[in-house]
């Protein structure tokens, strides 16, 4: 009861049903992460030995992003066939889903404070990342925008090619053809995912938005939308740094025509 008015007060009253998920998650990324610092150097010796400062922690890192995005990817095309959420996308609310979201939730939590604290390895892009989604992902509680909720997990189907691309290059595969075909899988996953569709869906949010404007307080809105900027900004940001990544690597330039 004392949980439930806390959730009440915090205006996220679904979260009372939700917030072990979110526990068990938190819980789960840092054990998966500790597993694979004893796990990974077991079953690839030549590459660990190769690594310098930051590596082997991004190593993990990466890990526990893939099993997160695997698993939430599966989950949003649940959700997009709820049929209870299709006819109220804005203020509607599913058990399903808002566990998927409770797995995001406790993944991105685990995230933002991973960010900030390698944030002189990661960058403060990826500390702006997570500390974005994980806002997101929060307020689904509410209940807010559970339908939509799915569309931006969708923004992860490009995420098991990304850090298959990374893995590869630690592997020593780097410039090769599976890493090429990874690459242009990678490629259109992520312009699809998070720049054609994500760019629409962002605009077909704010449109059903708008039309209950009255109903949404306004520092929701605020932070949906700065939420939304960064996120959209930063995946235009990081498409045009893969293309131009693609390119460099496996461009060849034609060797000069031999004097006759």
């Amino acid at each position: 009861m004392v949980s439930g008015n806390i959730f009440d007060w915090l205006e996220l009253p679904t979260l009372k049903y939700h917030w072990h998920v979110v526990l068990a998650t938190l819980v789960a990324c840092n054990v998966l992460f500790e597993l694979s610092r004893v796990i990974s150097p077991q079953m690839f010796p030549k590459t660990f030995k190769t690594f310098r400062g930051f590596n082997e922690t991004n190593w993990n890192i990466h890990v526990v992003s893939t099993a997160h995005c695997i698993t939430v990817v599966i989950g949003a095309f649940l959700i997009l066939n709820d049929s209870e959420l299709a006819n109220d996308r804005i203020f509607g609310y599913s058990p399903k889903a808002a566990n998927f979201y409770s797995i995001s939730c406790g993944y991105f939590l685990w995230d933002m404070v991973t960010a900030v604290r390698y944030i002189k390895h990661q960058g403060i892009g990826m500390a702006f990342h997570g500390v974005a989604a994980f806002a997101v992902f929060i307020l689904s509680f509410r209940p807010f925008l559970n339908y939509y909720g799915a569309v931006f997990i969708l923004y992860e189907l490009s995420t098991p090619f990304l850090n298959f691309n990374w893995f590869m290059d630690k592997l020593g595969w780097t410039g090769s053809k599976i890493q090429l075909l990874n690459g242009l899988v990678l490629i259109s996953t992520f312009f699809g995912a998070r720049i054609a569709y994500g760019f629409f869906m962002s605009y077909q949010t704010w449109v059903d938005v708008y039309a209950v404007r009255d109903q949404v307080p306004i520092s929701y809105m605020f932070i949906y939308g700065i939420a939304n900027i960064v996120l959209n900004s930063l995946n235009v940001y990081w498409f045009g740094l893969m293309i131009r990544m693609l390119i460099r690597r496996f461009s060849t330039k034609k060797p000069a025509p031999r004097l006759q």
